[in-house]
C-alpha cells in the first residue's frame, strides 16, 4: 500500500529527502519553482557528481494564473501554438517572476547560503533545469534513482509544488510510487517531456538570477546602491519631468532649472493637490509660477486667482497680460470674506509671498483658507523663507490646502521616537501621528525635511550653480544659458568692512556710552510688565465674558511679547544710537500711559496680545507712531503727555487698535514695576540725551562713503529698523544727497521707488538717465520680497543682524539673474578699532538672555540660525556669503540631481540601475563627517503606503536615523569605489530596519494610502457607490471583488494614472465603476502576486536596497 504525505501526518520533504541520499539521480517535475526552497534539499544533491546520469533534473512547467486558463478554456478552441518568439516572451516572464520572488520576505543567511549552493549545484552539472512550454503542466512528481535491482525507482507524486509551502506546510496530498511497473512508466512519462523540443534549459539563466540578487557570491558596487537609492527617491520628480511639457508660450524663455522646476511642481500639485515653490532670491519664483499657472489652465483648463505683495500686483499683471493668462490678480491686502465671496469659483490659488499668511488666525488667512476649502481649490505657494522662526509658520501655509486631521501617510518620525512610539504621542497630544497636527507638535528638522519632500520644490543658488550652471573657461565664471544663446553670469559675492571711527575708551564717544555694560544690565533686568499684563490680573469673579477672553489671550502671548521686547531693545542698541533713544522714549511713554490709567482708576489700553500684534515685534515693526516724541522730552513732562495721550487714544481712529480692562483687575505691583521700568529706560536716555548726528561717526562714514568714495554708483542701504532708515534719510538728504529714496514698508513697498533705483531691470528704459532716477536707497528687510533690483551692486548693511542667513538673503536681494557687475560687493558697518567691543557686546546680550530665560522663562528668541562672525566680516573673508546649506534644497530636487549627474556622466548607467533587482546590496566605510557614527546598515524601504523610508540602524538593529537626507549623505560615493568587507549580520540589521519601519506602519494604520491618493479616493468613492447601488447584483458583486483587491492590494502604475485622470475629471461613479471593473477582469487592476502567502505580502514593506556601513580601515 503506497503511504500517504499530507504534511500535517507525514511531510514529504522528510521522505524525499531519505530517499535521495540512497539515490545517484532524481527526475523533479514541479508546475512551480520557489528557489529559496531549494535549500532544504540541496545537502542531499551535493552527493551527486554531476556527469550524465548522475544529477537532479528539474522540470518546471510554466504555471498560468487561474484566470488564464479558465479563458482559454472557454474562449479558445485549441491551445496557442508555440513558437520561438512566444517560447522568449515566457522565459522572460519566468525570469521576472522568479527576480520578483527574490524580493518577498526578508533576506537571511540560512537562505542566502541555500541559493548560492543551488547556483553552484548548477554550475557543477548537479543539477539541470528546463521549463515546460508545449502546453501547461501542473504535474507534480519526484524520482529518486538508487542502485537497487528490485525497486531501482523510489516516486512521489500529488499535490506538493517544489516550495517550501508545497513540501512543509501546506494541507496535501501525494502518494510514494514503490510498484516498479509503475515508477517505470513514470520515469517514461517524465522522459518524454523532458526531451520535448518546447523543453527549454533555463540553468544559466537561473545561475544569473541568483548571482545578480541579493544572495550572489559577489556584493554589489557600492555606487550602484547608491544610485538605486537616489533612483528611487527621485521617482517623483522624474515622473513630473516625464508627465508635462513647458507650454508653447514660455519655451525658450525658461532657464533650465526653472523648466525643471515647473514640471516637478505640476506633478506635486497633481498628486497632492498643493505645493510650494521655494527657490531662494533671485532664481525667478515668479516667473517659474507662472509657466506653471500656464501649464495647468491648458492642461486642466482651470482659471487662476493670484494673490500676492501689493507690490507685485504689477508685475502679475504684466505676466498676465504677456501670457494670456486666464487669471485674476488679488492685493493681499483686499482679501476679506466679502472680497472672495464676490470672486469668480476659482480652482487654482497661486499665493506670492506666501510666508506673508503665516498667521492661521489673522482675518485674511481664515478668509483663504474658507475660499480654498469651499472651492476645492489647489494652490501653489511661492516664497523663498518657508519659515521665519518657527516650524508652524510652514505648517500654516501648508494649512491652506492640506486638512490638519487629513492622513498624510507620513509621520514624525524623530518626534515619536523621542516620546517611546505613535500610542504615546497619540495619548499625549490626542491627534493622529500621521496628520500635518501631528507635525506642528514636532521640532525636528528631519521630520518637517521629510514632509516637505511631498509638498515642496526648492533650490539655492549654489546647488543651480554646481548642477546648472556652465563654466567660462575664458574668465573662469559661471554662467546659466538661456535657449537663445544669451548667458547670465553669476557674479563673485565679496563681503567687505564698513569702518568708521570708534573709541570705546573715550567718555564722550556717543556709541560708547550705549555700549557699556550698564546700559545691557539694565535692559535684561527690567520687568516689561506691560508684557507680561497675565501675572498682574488679579481673581476677578465679577468679570465680564469679555473681559475673561482679553486676560486668556493674555497668559497665551505674554512671555513670548516679553521676550521679544528685550530682544528688540537690545537690536535697536546695535542699530543706531537714534534708533535706540527712541524706543527708549516709547517704552516710558507707553509705561505712564498705563500708570496714568490705574492711577486715575480708568480702563487700561491693552495691546492687541494676538497673533498679529506678536508678529510684528518678531518683525521689528513700530507700528505705534502716536507714540513718537522728541528723545529729548524731561522726564516730567512724560505724566502730562501720557494724559493727553490717553484721550487720543479715546479716538476712534486709535481706541479700536487696542482691548480695555478696568484697572481693577489688576494688581499694585503692575504700577510700581511700570515705574520701576521708566526710570532705568529714563537713566540710558539721559546718557544719550545730547545726541548729535553730526558727531554721529558712522553716519559720517556712510556720507563719504555715498558722496566720495562710491559717488557714481548705486547703493542699496539695508537697516533692520524704520526709526534708522528715515534718521538715515533725512540725514543724508539734509547734506545734499538728493538721489535718494526711502523704503520702510508702512505704506507697502512703493513701485514707483523700486522702478526709479533700478529701471533697466524692471524695464523702465525711460527713466534711466533722468533726474528721477535714484542712485541711493534706504530700507528696511520690507524689500526683500520679489523686488528685481539688480542695477545695483553694492549693498551696505548698516545695522548687522544676528543670523548670517538675513547677510546672504539682502545679498540675494541684487544677486539675480540678469545681473551684469563681475562682483556684489556686501558692506557690512563696522568700528574700525572697537570690534572686540561689538563682539563683547553681543557675548554679553546672550548671556543676560540666557539667564533671564532660566529665572523666568521667558521665550527671548534672538538668535535666528548661524550666528554671524562679526571677527570674518571684519577680517572679510572669501565665500562667506556663499554659505548656504545643502540641507535647504529639497529631497527629491536633490535625489533627481544626483541621478541626473550619474547617469550625464556615463549613459549607460540609466539601463544598468533600473535593471537592478530589489534586495541588493553594499558595504562601504562611514563618511568622514560620520566618523563618530555606530556600524551597522542603512535600509531603503517603499512602504505599504508607497511611502520611502531610509533607515540607518547599528550593530545591535537599534535606530541610528531616519532622516532620508543623513542616510542619503552617509551613502555617498564615487563610482569606482569598492565594496568592503560585508558586516556578517548584515542581513539580521536589514530585517532590524525594515521591522522598525513596517512596525510604525502597522501601528499608524492606512492600507489604503494618503486620502489624497487614488487608492483611497476610488475605494471610498465606490464603496459608497456599491452599497446605494446594490439591486444590480451580478455587476455589483464584481465591483465589490474589485474593491476588495484594491483594499489588499496597490494598485498598478498604469491603473493608477486611469484612476487619478478620471477622478480629476470628476467622472459619475457609474463610470468610474465600469472603468475599475474591466481593469478587475483584464487583470490589470492591482499588483497581486502569484503563488506567494497573500496576507504576508501585503503586510510587508518593499525592500528596495541596503548598504553596511563599517569603519573606515586606518
Amino acid at each position: 500500500m503506497p503511504t500517504i504525505y499530507d504534511n500535517i501526518e507525514r511531510k514529504l520533504l522528510e521522505g524525499l529527502k531519505e530517499s535521495l541520499r540512497m539515490s545517484y539521480r532524481g527526475d523533479f517535475c514541479s508546475g512551480y519553482l520557489n528557489l529559496r526552497g531549494w535549500k532544504d534539499i540541496a545537502p542531499e544533491i551535493e552527493n551527486f557528481d554531476g556527469t550524465e546520469g548522475k544529477q537532479v533534473r528539474l522540470l518546471v512547467g510554466m504555471q498560468r494564473r487561474p484566470e488564464e486558463e479558465v479563458m482559454e478554456a472557454y474562449v479558445s478552441e485549441s491551445p496557442t501554438p508555440i513558437d520561438q518568439e512566444k517560447v522568449l516572451r515566457l522565459k522572460q516572464r519566468l525570469a521576472k517572476e522568479l527576480r520578483d520572488q527574490l524580493t518577498y520576505g526578508f533576506p537571511t543567511d540560512r537562505d542566502e547560503k541555500g541559493l548560492r549552493q543551488f547556483a553552484d549545484q548548477m554550475r557543477a552539472g548537479k543539477v539541470v533545469v528546463k521549463l515546460f512550454l508545449r502546453h501547461p503542466l501542473h504535474a507534480k512528481l519526484y524520482l529518486a534513482f538508487r542502485e537497487d535491482r528490485i525497486n531501482p525507482i523510489m516516486g512521489y507524486v500529488g499535490s506538493s509544488n517544489l516550495t517550501m509551502a508545497g513540501m512543509q506546510r501546506n494541507g496535501e496530498l501525494n502518494v510514494d510510487v514503490l510498484d516498479r511497473d509503475a515508477a517505470e512508466k513514470l520515469s517514461k512519462w517524465f522522459e518524454d517531456r523532458w526531451e520535448d523540443r518546447w523543453a527549454i534549459d533555463i540553468t544559466e539563466e537561473l545561475i544569473q538570477i541568483i548571482e545578480e540578487s541579493w544572495a550572489g557570491e559577489e556584493q554589489h558596487l557600492p555606487f550602484h546602491v547608491y544610485m538605486k537609492v537616489a533612483y528611487h527617491l527621485s521617482n517623483e520628480a522624474r515622473l513630473g519631468l516625464a508627465s508635462y511639457d513647458i507650454p508653447l508660450v514660455f519655451q525658450g524663455k525658461l532657464l533650465n532649472f526653472q523648466q525643471e522646476a515647473v514640471r516637478m511642481a505640476a506633478n506635486l500639485l497633481n498628486k497632492r493637490g498643493g505645493v510650494l515653490i521655494g527657490d531662494v532670491v533671485g532664481l525667478g519664483k515668479s516667473y517659474t509660477a507662472a509657466a506653471l499657472i500656464k501649464l495647468v489652465e491648458e492642461n486642466d483648463y482651470l482659471k487662476t486667482l493670484i494673490v500676492c505683495p501689493p507690490k507685485l500686483e504689477r508685475m502679475w499683471n504684466e505676466y498676465k497680460e504677456e501670457f494670456d493668462l486666464k487669471a485674476e490678480v488679488l492685493s493681499i491686502g483686499a482679501l476679506d470674506t466679502r472680497t472672495l465671496e464676490a470672486l469668480k469659483r476659482y480652482k487654482l490659488i497661486v499665493v506670492d509671498e506666501s510666508h506673508n499668511l503665516r498667521n492661521t488666525e489673522g482675518k485674511r488667512y481664515r478668509a483663504l483658507h474658507e475660499y480654498i476649502r469651499f472651492n476645492s481649490s489647489k494652490v501653489v505657494l511661492l516664497t523663498a523663507t518657508p519659515y521665519n522662526k518657527t516650524f508652524l509658520d510652514l505648517s500654516a501655509q501648508l494649512g491652506l490646502f492640506l486638512d490638519k486631521e487629513a492622513d498624510l501617510g507620513l509621520s514624525p518620525e524623530r518626534l515619536l521616537a523621542s516620546l517611546g512610539g505613535p500610542h504615546e504621542f497619540s495619548a499625549r497630544f490626542q491627534v493622529q501621528p500621521q496628520t500635518l497636527a501631528a507635525f506642528e507638535r514636532s521640532d525636528h528638522t528631519d521630520d518637517w525635511r521629510d514632509l516637505m519632500k511631498l509638498f515642496m520644490v526648492r533650490r539655492t543658488r549654489s546647488f543651480i550653480m554646481e548642477h546648472f550652471a556652465i563654466l567660462d573657461p575664458e574668465n573662469g565664471r559661471h554662467y546659466l544659458e538661456f535657449q537663445d544663446g544669451t548667458r547670465s553670469y553669476f557674479p563673485e559675492r565679496v563681503a567687505k568692512a564698513f569702518l568708521y571711527g570708534f573709541d570705546p575708551k573715550d567718555p564722550n564717544d556717543q556709541y560708547a556710552k550705549l555700549y557699556s555694560p550698564y546700559v545691557t544690565g539694565v535692559i535684561a533686568q527690567l520687568h516689561l510688565a506691560r508684557y507680561g499684563l497675565r501675572q498682574y490680573v488679579d481673581d476677578v469673579p465679577q468679570a465680564t465674558e469679555a473681559e475673561l477672553r482679553i486676560i486668556d489671550d493674555l497668559s497665551r502671548a505674554g512671555k513670548r511679547m516679553m521676550g521679544f521686547a528685550r530682544t528688540g531693545l537690545f537690536k535697536r542698541l546695535e542699530s543706531s544710537g537714534h534708533a535706540f533713544l527712541k524706543s527708549l522714549q516709547r517704552h516710558i511713554l507707553r509705561n505712564h500711559v498705563v500708570m496714568y490709567a490705574l492711577d486715575e482708576g480708568l480702563e487700561v489700553p491693552i495691546g492687541q496680545h494676538d497673533q498679529e500684534l506678536l508678529q510684528q515685534a518678531v518683525d521689528d515693526q513700530e507700528p505705534e507712531e502716536i507714540f513718537d516724541l522728541d528723545h529729548k522730552v524731561r522726564t516730567e513732562s512724560y505724566a502730562k503727555e501720557a494724559a493727553k495721550l490717553y484721550t487720543a487714544l479715546h479716538q476712534p481712529k486709535f481706541k479700536k487698535r487696542y482691548k480695555w480692562l478696568r484697572a481693577e483687575v489688576f494688581k499694585k505691583s503692575l504700577r510700581k514695576h511700570l515705574e520701576d521700568d521708566a526710570r532705568l529706560l529714563d537713566h540710558i536716555l539721559q546718557q544719550g540725551k545730547d545726541w548729535d548726528p553730526a558727531n554721529d561717526k558712522q553716519l559720517n562714514t556712510l556720507h563719504r562713503f555715498c558722496t566720495q568714495d562710491h559717488a557714481n554708483e548705486k547703493i542699496l542701504l539695508f537697516t533692520q529698523f524704520a526709526d534708522t532708515a528715515h534718521y538715515l534719510y533725512d540725514q543724508l538728504k539734509a547734506r545734499g544727497v538728493t538721489d535718494i529714496g526711502l523704503v520702510t514698508g508702512a505704506d507697502g513697498v512703493p513701485q514707483d521707488l523700486v522702478d526709479r533705483f533700478s529701471p533697466v531691470s524692471n524695464k523702465r528704459e525711460n527713466i534711466r538717465g533722468t533726474d528721477r532716477e535714484l542712485r541711493v536707497l534706504i530700507s528696511t528687510d520690507v524689500l526683500s520680497e520679489g523686488q528685481n533690483l539688480q542695477d545695483a551692486h553694492i549693498i551696505i548693511n548698516y545695522d548687522l543682524p544676528w543670523a548670517l542667513i538675513r547677510l546672504i538673503q539682502r545679498a540675494g536681494r541684487v544677486d539675480r539673474i540678469g545681473q551684469k557687475a563681475t562682483e556684489v560687493i556686501c558692506y557690512s558697518c563696522l568700528p574700525e578699532d572697537g570690534i572686540e567691543t561689538i563682539i563683547g557686546l553681543r557675548r554679553r546680550i546672550g548671556q543676560r538672555i540666557a539667564e533671564n530665560a532660566e529665572v523666568v522663562g521667558t521665550d527671548e528668541q534672538f538668535f535666528e540660525g548661524d550666528p554671524v562672525n562679526l571677527a570674518a566680516l571684519y577680517a572679510e573673508k572669501k565665500g562667506l556669503l556663499d554659505q548656504e546649506d545643502d540641507t535647504d534644497v529639497d529631497l527629491g530636487s536633490m535625489a533627481y540631481q544626483i541621478w541626473k549627474d550619474a547617469i550625464t556622466a556615463d549613459p549607460t548607467l540609466e539601463k544598468t540601475i533600473q535593471q537592478l533587482p530589489d534586495v541588493i546590496y553594499s558595504t562601504k566605510p562611514l563618511p568622514v563627517k560620520e566618523e563618530a557614527a555606530p556600524m551597522g546598515a542603512a535600509v531603503f524601504v517603499r512602504t505599504n503606503n508607497e511611502n520611502d523610508a531610509l533607515v540607518w540602524v547599528d550593530e545591535q538593529g537599534g535606530l541610528v536615523t531616519q532622516s532620508q537626507y543623513r542616510v542619503l549623505k552617509a551613502l555617498e560615493c564615487t563610482p569606482d569605489a569598492q565594496p568592503v568587507e560585508r558586516l556578517q549580520e548584515h542581513h539580521r540589521l536589514v530585517t532590524s530596519g525594515v521591522q522598525y519601519v513596517q512596525s510604525n506602519e502597522d501601528k499608524l494604520g492606512g492600507q489604503l494610502g494618503t486620502k489624497r491618493g487614488a487608492r483611497y479616493q476610488v475605494y471610498t468613492k465606490l464603496t459608497e457607490h456599491y452599497k446605494q447601488h446594490q439591486d444590480t447584483l451580478f455587476a455589483q458583486q464584481v465591483l465589490k471583488e474589485a474593491l476588495d483587491e484594491i483594499y489588499r492590494w496597490p494598485l498598478r502604475e498604469r491603473a493608477k494614472d486611469l484612476l487619478n485622470r478620471r477622478l480629476r475629471e470628476r467622472v459619475p461613479m457609474d463610470s468610474m465603476a465600469e472603468l475599475v471593473i474591466a481593469l478587475h477582469e483584464d487583470k490589470r487592476l492591482v499588483n497581486k502576486p502569484d503563488d506567494v502567502d497573500e496576507q504576508a505580502a501585503s503586510k510587508q514593506p518593499r525592500i528596495i536596497c541596503s548598504m553596511g556601513l563599517r569603519k573606515a580601515q586606518a
